[in-house]
């Protein structure tokens, strides 16, 4: 008899201390209306700041014409490879300079 409550008992203890360390791993609550990931909150972070376009409107895709790898200068929406010739695409008046400005492309206009 005493065996079989010495049995018992230790199954008891071990189930126990198993529902403790289940309890005890569960880490924080998480909150479901929070991002889970860290793509998730970098989207969010952005929606807020205005990075990013209202729900329901999408941005397209690829936003100049020509070689998306030879885009360094842009006037209007097609892309160029060199400055002179964005420049002679924009034909500027005489009296009035081409100019590029910024970056990743280049803008061209005249002034």
């Amino acid at each position: 008899m005493s065996a079989r409550r010495l049995i018992v008992a230790s199954l008891l203890s071990f189930g126990l201390a198993l529902g403790l360390s289940t309890t005890a791993c569960s880490g924080p609550e998480i909150d479901p209306k929070e991002p889970q990931t860290a793509a998730a909150r970098a989207r969010k972070e952005a929606e807020e700041n205005g990075e990013l376009p209202p729900k329901g409107k999408n941005w397209g895709g690829w936003r100049y014409q020509g070689d998306r790898k030879e885009c360094f200068y842009v006037f209007g929406r097609k892309c160029f490879k060199t400055e002179a010739e964005a420049c002679a695409a924009a034909k500027c008046s005489k009296g009035s300079k081409c100019i590029s400005n910024g970056g990743g492309p280049a803008t061209v206009e005249c002034r």
